[in-house]
């Protein structure tokens, strides 16, 4: 494909290359943003990875409720009104992988944040939350823990 060609395209369709060029865009934005956020998003298979052979301490900051009917095996439940990276639970762990889990995925980034502005080395976020992990089919744990 030449340039003129490129070009008579966006002539004749002005509305597809004005959304193309956007979405080019936006992907390119998104993804030097994962770059220097702090932390790596993991998929369930990662998270086992870690747990297993490097002691990953797990963190689950969904509604208690969720926490209880279902989490991954062995994560400490901690509610989002009290996290605090410096508690006597996450600061002996700054240096050991830190996984934040939630039930969707959508408020762990946030403390993954929190924790990269504290200190945290290694921190990793379960990308889709339990609902990821579930559709994984991988074991969870109900109760307390």
């Amino acid at each position: 494909m030449t340039f003129d060609q490129v070009a008579d395209f966006a002539g004749r369709h002005p509305l597809l290359s004005i959304a193309f060029v956007g979405l080019t865009l936006a992907i390119v934005v998104n993804e030097v943003m994962r770059l220097f956020r702090g932390f790596q998003g993991l998929s369930p298979q990662q998270v086992t990875d870690l747990m297993n052979r490097e002691n990953a301490l797990v963190i689950d900051v969904s509604a208690i409720n969720d926490f209880e009917k279902a989490h991954v095996p062995g994560s400490k439940h901690v509610a989002m009104s009290q996290f605090d990276p410096e508690s006597k639970l996450l600061a002996p762990a700054k240096e050991l992988p830190v996984v934040v889990v939630c039930r969707a995925g959508t408020a762990s980034p946030d403390v993954a944040k929190r924790l990269v502005k504290a200190g945290f080395k290694r921190v990793g976020v379960l990308e889709g939350g339990i609902a990821a992990w579930r559709a994984a089919n991988f074991p969870v744990a109900k109760g307390r823990a």
